[in-house]
């Protein structure tokens, strides 16, 4: 589902030139409501299956990470809290927004799954 949003894009250079590995070679799916927290870095291979896999975040933090995990600043990370967050290349912190403000396009797509673990 979240591939499939309108806001998901696949990278495949960045200035001109092609991806390199230390940022997602040779595919990169980027969703912004996720980046900078937790999402796919790189794409290598497609596998279709009928029951989800456990993903990488799962197998490396099972506490720390469920798989839709998001942007959400009410609800903290287990080592951190995500309610503000640093503006790069400054000092200053701000606010999180939840879902990295994209909610009006994303939030439908965790609607019903109360049972999984949606966040940290």
């Amino acid at each position: 589902a979240e591939a499939g949003n309108e806001l998901a894009f696949l990278v495949t250079g960045m200035y001109g030139k092609p991806v390199p590995k230390q940022d997602g070679a040779p595919l990169r799916l980027i969703l912004p409501w996720k980046y900078g927290f937790k999402s796919i870095k790189s794409i290598v291979h497609f596998a279709f299956t009928e029951k989800r896999p456990v993903s990488f975040w799962e197998t490396v933090q099972d506490s720390e990470y469920g798989f839709w995990a998001n942007v959400n600043p009410e609800v903290p990370h287990p080592r951190w809290s995500q309610a503000t967050e640093r503006v790069l290349g400054t000092n200053e912190r701000v606010p999180t927004v939840k879902w990295n403000g994209y909610g009006e396009f994303v939030a439908h797509l965790y609607d019903g799954l109360e049972k999984e673990r949606l966040y940290a």
